[in-house]
């Protein structure tokens, strides 16, 4: 049976994952992974790893929806139901939080993407030799 874990060039996920999360390269952990808010670099400005490659594409924005809605929904059903606040106070809050939390969960589920797609091998970040 082959044994995946003696190879030496194995990448481990979870750390480069949270590597992508904190928007920085997956590889060495300290170049910058993104220019601007989204866009992401073709290299790493520390240790040269080629970024161009990554197929991130909608997922990161699926996954942002997915998770504050699940989290907004459950929130705002306990705020009705508890507080009855005035609607339009209700609106703003949530339109204002729902918006906040997309706008900070977006990049790092866009660089986790990138570090899960780059610890697997995934489009492009093919094993080296």
């Amino acid at each position: 049976m082959f044994d995946h874990t003696s190879q030496v060039d194995d990448r481990e996920t979870w750390p480069a994952v949270w590597k992508g999360w904190r928007q920085k390269c997956p590889n060495c952990g300290s170049g910058p992974l993104m220019k601007g808010y989204l866009n992401v670099r073709r290299s790493c400005p520390v240790c040269k790893q080629e970024l161009f490659h990554h197929r991130a594409d909608d997922g990161p924005a699926y996954l942002t929806i997915l998770i504050v809605g699940h989290i907004m929904a459950p929130l705002l059903h306990i705020v009705f139901v508890q507080f009855r606040p005035e609607p339009l106070i209700l609106f703003t809050i949530f339109a204002i939080g729902c918006v906040a939390l997309s706008l900070y969960l977006l990049p790092r589920l866009k660089g986790a993407m990138i570090g899960f797609q780059w610890a697997r091998y995934m489009h492009g970040f093919a094993k080296p030799g």
